[in-house]
């Protein structure tokens, strides 16, 4: 007879893509999970794991059972989770991948808005430029620009970034406004490094696309260091809105050429499962797109 338990660690091996995640994951040891999906494979009469040094992966019969029970566990799971999180209010510890970048343009004050609303969350932040692998380090849900490859994972796409051109008042003061693209190549241009030459500035403004060859004395292959340098008066640079938009409300940057910029790329709130995501990570979800939105700093189309 099957044990319904085993068919449960059965799903989360899967899920977890190894032994030794998913025995981390249920608190027992590596080869008792393993024994117990022998057994299940016993029971069924069928092999449902290939099992190597180097990776884990399904039997033609491990797929199709895995696809008749994973739901089934999932919403058990949920059900459970729901019970456990103690009511109406949803707890527990979120941790979340970001960009090392990210509390310079998301404000803080907003997570404390989030831990007013929900007082038994725990929030635990991992910032880095490095894309987080959301099961090896125990990531709860993940804020990323790009393309989301990862089959297995839910991508929620917040809206697209847009880069401006922004300066310093006193640069601006020093070399006066540019009054058109075509102003840029007299300016000093603060770029990122590259080794193909003289860098070009790829707009897109009220007439359609143009490309501007720029120049300046300092480059850097680091958006953050071409912030600081433009807060230091180096000249105008071409930066994300997320990064420049709280310089340009408290007077430290201004916009330059405004009709002009460049769209980015689509920032996204990615997990795990759709199905079994706690409640507090569901809120943060929310609540952080939300916020993301209503600030502007993308668009929405």
């Amino acid at each position: 007879m099957v044990d319904l338990n085993d068919v449960a660690l059965f799903v989360q091996v899967v899920q977890a893509g190894s032994f030794a995640e998913a025995a981390r994951r249920a608190g027992m040891p590596s080869n008792t999970l393993s024994r117990r999906i022998q057994q299940l494979e016993a029971a069924l009469g069928a092999r449902l794991l290939h099992r190597s040094t180097r990776k884990l992966t399904l039997t033609e019969a491990g797929a199709a059972f895995h696809a008749r029970c994973a739901d089934s566990v999932e919403i058990l799971a949920e059900a459970a989770t729901d019970l456990a999180e103690d009511g109406p209010s949803p707890g527990g510890r979120i941790r979340v991948a970001a960009p090392a970048d990210f509390f310079n343009w998301f404000p803080v004050d907003w997570m404390a808005e989030f831990l007013r609303a929900y007082p038994k969350v725990k929030l635990e932040f991992a910032l880095s430029d490095s894309r987080a692998d959301l099961v090896s380090e125990r990531i709860d849900v993940a804020i990323r620009g790009g393309e989301v490859q990862e089959p297995t994972l839910v991508a929620r796409r917040i809206g697209t970034g847009r880069h401006s051109l922004v300066a310093s008042p006193a640069y601006l003061a020093e070399r006066g406004m540019p009054q058109a693209p075509e102003d840029l190549p007299s300016h000093d241009c603060i770029v990122m490094s590259s080794a193909s030459g003289r860098p070009v500035w790829r707009l897109i403004g009220p007439e359609g696309a143009i490309e501007v060859p720029v120049s300046g004395r300092f480059h850097a292959n680091s958006a953050q260091a071409l912030l600081q340098a433009a807060l230091s008066g180096l000249g105008i640079s071409l930066l994300p809105d997320v990064m420049s938009a709280a310089h340009i409300r408290d007077g430290r940057l201004v916009a330059v050429l405004s009709s002009y910029g460049v769209a980015g790329v689509d920032l996204h709130l990615v997990y795990q499962s759709r199905r079994q995501l706690p409640r507090a990570v569901q809120a943060f979800v929310e609540f952080t797109m939300a916020k993301i939105r209503e600030s502007g700093l993308v668009c929405l189309n």
